[in-house]
């Protein structure tokens, strides 16, 4: 039986992982995808995260990655079916097997929410993309448009400007929400324009994305917007479905948990973009992954 079984390999999984190791837990980290590192691996540049400025995503991913190999943490390829507590024990179902652990660490991460309009899902992967840097450069040279406001839509809408002819963002508010040098940066591009007070009504194109339908919530004025590609960054929704059976979730999903990441359930952590707080970041996952462990190391030697 394990001391820990840590679910995902993203930051907080990661850093999970590194923690517990040090804190002589047995433990086996459960990832369901071929590499580590969770969303940072599509993101082009890290700007914010002390003492790495400017680093490629992917490589800050590899890094962590590789340190908690250093540790000799072991990790397994699964897809995580189920979590149950059979006699103060929690079994873990995957694909292939079934585990015994005496406490679980959720670190799931998120993925992106979707606009749910017309045409998303037909001309997703055709032009609906929910990732700059992944899908960008099939756009070189041409006319996109990102859709949100936050940190993510603004640092693709930046990211896109560098090889597209032309990027639009849309906005359904009349202020944009990301970070101020974020904004600062986007409105000194000149091929970069914002479109504030505007949503997606339906994405049209046969077989590849051709125009957008926008609606002005200022005046309700409908207009088409032709663009080659659609990028949408209008959030994330946490993947807790394995606990929302056991445990308490806000209305958006996210796992009710304190500073130590401890759930309503005895033994089961929520690290990272699954737990309900106010900043979802790198570094805020780092932290919840460290937590996390130390206390499933309390709860261990108590168990």
């Amino acid at each position: 039986m394990y001391d820990l079984i840590i679910i995902g390999s993203g930051p907080a999984g990661l850093s999970a992982a590194v923690y517990g190791k040090r804190a002589g837990l047995n433990l086996l980290v459960l990832e369901k995808n071929p590499m580590s590192g969770g969303q940072v691996l599509n993101t082009y540049e890290v700007d914010n995260y002390l003492g790495m400025p400017g680093i490629n995503g992917f490589d800050m991913g590899v890094q962590f990655r590789q340190h908690a190999d250093k540790l000799g943490v072991e990790f397994r390829e699964a897809e995580v079916t189920a979590i149950e507590e059979q006699n103060g024990v929690k079994v873990v179902r995957t694909d292939t097997e079934e585990l015994e652990t005496k406490t679980v660490i959720l670190a799931t991460g998120a993925v992106h929410a979707h606009l749910g309009v017309p045409g998303e899902e037909e001309l997703s992967g055709m032009g609906v993309s929910y990732c700059a840097t992944c899908d960008g450069a099939f756009f070189k040279g041409r006319t996109v448009a990102v859709v949100g406001g936050g940190d993510v839509a603004l640092e693709d809408a930046i990211y896109l400007a560098r090889t597209c002819e032309k990027v639009y963002l849309i906005h359904r508010r009349d202020e944009l929400r990301g970070a101020y040098a974020l904004q600062e940066e986007l409105k000194a591009l000149p091929n970069v324009e914002i479109l504030y007070s505007h949503v997606v009504e339906e994405i049209q194109g046969e077989d590849a994305v051709e125009k957008i339908q926008l609606r002005n919530l200022k005046n309700d004025q409908v207009s088409l917007l032709p663009v080659a590609g659609l990028f949408i960054a209008v959030g994330i929704r946490p993947c807790t479905e394995l606990v929302k059976e056991l445990t308490a979730c806000d209305e958006g999903g996210y796992v009710l948990a304190g500073e130590d990441c401890a759930t309503q359930m005895p033994g089961l952590y929520a690290a990272g973009d699954v737990r309900k707080k106010t900043i979802r970041q790198i570094v805020t996952a780092v932290s919840d992954g460290a937590n996390a462990a130390m206390a499933a190391s309390t709860y261990c030697r108590g168990y």
